[in-house]
């Protein structure tokens, strides 16, 4: 099996995936005129503007969804797997795509907001890649076939890297325990009962749906986050001199890979594709559910979060294992071979060692608990945020059978991904790690070659950014003028959420002579 994984992770993360998540980032970047630069400060604005409605979440719970399936192993583990396989050159990489997947993460996540709709048991909003592939392209099979590869990966393929890297975290601080054989599976009783504590929380939650689910990744990432990155820059500034060769390393090995320039561009892509999720089509769901006055908005708010997740967060977690020298760079020798050895040869690299290591080079036993306790926090809301997406994928496909098969299906998810999580926890960590990558390899192919026909059929997403630029020089979003999005202005068809919510408003001003200005 773990074989099988490997032959089918090196087809879909060929050069061909890696080219073409760069291409489409720079694409989009062009497109947009570097929104991601030009609107930075109406992104910061957008954060702690919109509010919650009976149906929708607001802006910051959509952005918190949206980084809890952002800012997971991928940012503690990933970073570390990125330097360990291809250098330090890698980091540079994972910013490039990190600052080129904004644009491509504006993208997606608009056109969620755009063809969004009312799921039929619950209400609440409901959207993603599915949807617009069925609405904007008219290709209901490549809908129904996205929605197959998402629920496939984010139920059973990823949650078991996030799982894995909660178990390994907590028995590195607290070891193994005693050995047994639990469920054919020989493992220490502190990873059991880590498990059984990580499967009670998390059924309490999934089964509270997407507003139990906003709650608590609003309070619990931004926490987490904060705290990581400050305890990071501490250990930074306590290596202040070594800052501008840390730089200097990264930025040069971009370019004259110290373990192969393929592996430093094909390593930094792969970790920060699967670091800030940018392409991958995961975003548009979290980004669908919120509540807005125009679809751009929660766009712009997306594309701030793979700042925030890259830029901060990985960039926190390399700074941290560069400027401590807590890292081993294997490249593309065979295992046990490494380019440089600094830390013990037996240390696995796609697991968070080295972050808690240098950690702990800093602050003792205090660093490494807070590691574990930062992997489980980060992981655990990522393993949320991927239920959600299979949720909303699973409704995507049984929404015309009923009520009844919608409930099934939903609570089956549930099931399913408890299961994995169980299954991913106790698991060898690379062979859990392949089948992370190829979930997140099949749906960027699948999201980022839909989003670049969907461009060449319609341009919803271009043109209603423009329409947003343009209220906002209007005075759009004060008290006096609010933003307003009409999709048949734009020729945009089956936009039905928007449709209603236009008529809605329009018979409401047309009603109250005092909102002709507003209107």
């Amino acid at each position: 099996m773990e074989g099988l994984v490997n032959l089918v992770n090196g087809i879909i993360w060929s050069p061909a995936l890696i080219y073409l998540c760069l291409g489409a980032g720079l694409f989009y970047s062009i497109l947009t005129r570097f929104v991601q630069v030009r609107l930075f400060g109406e992104m910061i604005r957008l954060l702690f503007k919109g509010k919650p409605d009976n149906d929708g979440i607001s802006s910051f719970q959509a952005l918190a969804v949206s980084l809890a399936g952002r800012v997971g192993m991928g940012n503690i583990a990933g970073v570390a797997a990125a330097i360990g396989f291809g250098g330090p050159g890698a980091v540079f990489w994972m910013w490039v795509v990190a600052f080129l997947g904004a644009s491509t993460a504006y993208v997606e996540s608009t056109l969620g907001q755009i063809y969004k709709e009312r799921d039929v048991v619950t209400g609440e909003y409901r959207g993603g890649p599915a949807y617009y592939f069925e609405r904007a392209l008219g290709q209901k099979w490549y809908g129904i076939l996205f929605a197959i590869a998402s629920i496939v990966s984010c139920g059973i393929f990823l949650p078991g890297v996030q799982a894995n890297g909660v178990i390994n975290a907590v028995a590195q601080v607290a070891g193994e325990g005693s050995v047994m054989n639990f469920m054919g599976i020989e493992t220490g009783t502190t990873r059991i009962i880590a498990l059984g504590i990580i499967l009670v929380v998390l059924g309490f939650i999934i089964f509270g749906g997407i507003k139990r689910i906003a709650t608590f990744t609003e309070y619990a990432v931004p926490f987490m986050a904060v705290g990581y990155i400050i305890l990071a820059l501490l250990i930074m500034f306590s290596n202040f001199s070594m800052i501008p060769h840390i730089f200097g390393s990264i930025i040069g090995d971009a370019f004259t890979a110290q373990a192969g320039f393929g592996a430093a561009i094909g390593w930094g892509v792969k970790r920060g594709i699967y670091s800030n999720e940018a392409g991958q089509g995961t975003g548009p769901h979290a980004a669908a559910a919120a509540a807005v006055d125009h679809p751009a908005q929660q766009g712009l708010v997306q594309a701030f979060s793979v700042y925030v997740d890259t830029l901060l967060v990985c960039s926190a977690t390399a700074f941290m294992i560069l400027s401590t020298g807590m890292y081993n760079i294997q490249g593309t020798l065979p295992e046990g071979q490494f380019l440089v050895q600094n830390v013990a040869a037996n240390i696995e690299i796609n697991s968070p060692s080295f972050t808690q290591m240098a950690m702990e080079s800093v602050y003792g036993t205090f660093g490494n608990t807070f590691i574990a306790i930062a992997v489980f926090f980060f992981a655990f809301t990522t393993i949320l945020a991927y239920y959600y997406i299979a949720e909303v994928n699973i409704s995507y496909l049984t929404r015309s059978m009923g009520k009844g098969a919608s409930k099934a299906g939903q609570f089956v998810v549930k099931l399913i991904i408890m299961f994995m999580v169980a299954y991913g926890a106790l698991n060898s960590s690379g062979y859990i790690w392949g089948l992370g990558d190829v979930g997140v390899g099949l749906m960027a192919w699948l999201n980022i070659v839909g989003i670049i026909v969907i461009f060449f059929v319609a341009r919803p997403a271009i043109d209603i950014l423009r329409d947003y630029e343009a209220q906002l020089k209007a005075g759009g979003g004060t008290t006096a003028k609010r933003f307003v999005f009409d999709p048949k202005k734009f020729g945009i068809k089956n936009a039905t959420y928007w449709e209603e919510r236009h008529a809605e408003e329009q018979q409401r001003l047309a009603a109250n002579p005092l909102n002709k200005e507003a209107k």
